[in-house]
C-alpha cells in the first residue's frame, strides 16, 4: 500500500492542478467530459468554498500536482453538509488517502453540529458509491439530470451523523 501524501487546505493556486486530477478522474469514464466552463468554482477553489462557509481539501501529489481532493459546505436548512470534489489519483486510491480526507469533512460536520452529510456522485462514478457505502452513506431514491455536456445522471448519498453528546 503506498502511504498518501500531507492534506492540507485548498487555495486558488490549486484550480489548475485541481482540474487537472478531476478530469483524469472523468476520463475513466466513458462519456463522462470535463469542461472547464461547467466548473467556474474552480478558477477559486478556496475562495468558493470559504464564501459557502465551508472548506476543501488537497492533497499534493509527489512530483506536483494534486493527489486528492475533498470539499464540504453546510446546508443550513437541512442542518447537513454537502461534500463535494471528493476524487482521488488511482495510485493513491486504497492508500488511506479518501479516508483522510472524508476524516476532515466529518470533524468539520461535527464541529458544526450538524447531523447529517450528503452528496451527489454521477451515476458512472460506481466506484466512488462503495467507498460511500463503506463509509455509511445510503443511496436515497431519485436521481437529478444536470443537462451538461456529459449528460449526467446523478445519484444522492446521505448519511446520518451521531446526535452531539
Amino acid at each position: 500500500m503506498t502511504a498518501h501524501p500531507p492534506i492540507r487546505p485548498a487555495r486558488d493556486a490549486d484550480c489548475g492542478a485541481l482540474a487537472a486530477l478531476i478530469a483524469a478522474s472523468f476520463a475513466e469514464y466513458p462519456g463522462c467530459l470535463f469542461d472547464w466552463p461547467e466548473f467556474p468554482e474552480l478558477h477559486a477553489p478556496a475562495s468558493h468554498f470559504a464564501a459557502k462557509g465551508g472548506a476543501l481539501w488537497v492533497a499534493d501529489a509527489p512530483g506536483g500536482g494534486i493527489s486528492g481532493s475533498l470539499g464540504v459546505a453546510p446546508v443550513p436548512e437541512q442542518n447537513a453538509v454537502e461534500l463535494f470534489k471528493v476524487y482521488a489519483d488511482p495510485a493513491f486510491r486504497g492508500s488511506g488517502l479518501a479516508q483522510a480526507l472524508f476524516a476532515r469533512a466529518l470533524s468539520f460536520a461535527e464541529a458544526g453540529g450538524f447531523s447529517e452529510m450528503m452528496l451527489w456522485s454521477d451515476s458512472r462514478f460506481s466506484r466512488g458509491h462503495r467507498f460511500y457505502e463503506k463509509l455509511g452513506f445510503v443511496r436515497w431514491p431519485g436521481e437529478r439530470y444536470l443537462a451538461d455536456v456529459s449528460a449526467t445522471w446523478e445519484h444522492h448519498f446521505r448519511k446520518r451523523l451521531a446526535a452531539p453528546a
